[in-house]
């Protein structure tokens, strides 16, 4: 299994690879000190489990995991100093929630349960009824900080700051009134968990910077924002466009 550890603890992130080495299954590929650049190199690195660590600055380790696509998603075990985080939610579920400093038995069983279950990360949700509170929870949380790269620098756009975002051959951009900038995510995590509505299969908006909407001869629109930026709006996702301003 190939393994990423995140943790802004250098000696923690060094004493969990230490311990990871009596298991000949488990290859650590990479160590990051924060999320961000998890993010960055995780779908490269092709990861199957991440031990990850939930305090940490900017962006935790919840906030990473509700970041990654829920379709290519590593199963994920939490490690973390502070048993009050969901403690007794997480115990039951398929990805396992390890406290600080590990025990090395604990370890031993964390391992176990992830070459049981790791085969059935790449099944269906309905197949891995184990994972639903889990998943749901994930769901639920809505993003607060979408990380960008531009350059050799980093920015932390808040979800209100976005005008929209789209993909292209490149990946994923998110626009502003500043500059657009690159992100990691994915359009379906920006759509399922930011208030960002889609309005073609390459384009979401937000509809609190859609200044203009142009209505087309073939039922579909082109919105202006704030900004000027012009987006298409197929006929499929128009209905929720017009439900939205009551049209």
């Amino acid at each position: 299994m190939r393994a990423i550890i995140v943790d802004d603890e250098p000696l923690a992130r060094e004493e969990l690879q230490e311990m990871l080495q009596s298991y000949p299954e488990i290859e650590v590929v990479a160590q990051f000190g924060n999320a961000i650049e998890c993010l960055k190199h995780l779908k490269q690195l092709q990861a199957e489990v991440l031990f990850l660590d939930i305090e940490m600055p900017q962006i935790s380790g919840l906030e990473l995991a509700n970041m990654i696509d829920s379709d290519n998603a590593p199963a994920i075990v939490f490690v973390t100093a502070y048993d009050q985080f969901a403690l007794d939610a997480f115990e039951q579920n398929a990805v396992d929630y390890l406290l600080k400093p590990i025990d090395s038995e604990r370890l031993c069983k964390s391992i176990k349960r992830l070459k049981e279950r790791l085969p059935s990360t790449k099944q269906t949700e309905a197949d891995a009824p184990a994972n639903h509170s889990y998943q749901n929870m994930l769901k639920e949380q809505q993003l607060r900080l979408i990380p960008c790269y531009y350059q050799q620098r980093v920015k932390l756009i808040r979800l209100e700051d976005i005008e929209h975002a789209s993909s292209d051959i490149s990946g994923v951009h998110v626009a502003t009134e500043n500059g657009t900038y690159h992100t990691q995510l994915t359009l379906k995590v920006l759509e399922d968990k930011s208030p960002l509505l889609r309005c073609h299969r390459q384009h979401l908006v937000n509809v609190e910077a859609i200044s203009e909407i142009s209505l087309e001869d073939n039922g579909g629109a082109v919105l202006f924002t704030k900004s000027g930026a012009q987006l298409p709006v197929s006929r499929r996702y128009f209905k929720a466009i017009k439900e939205h301003f009551g049209l």
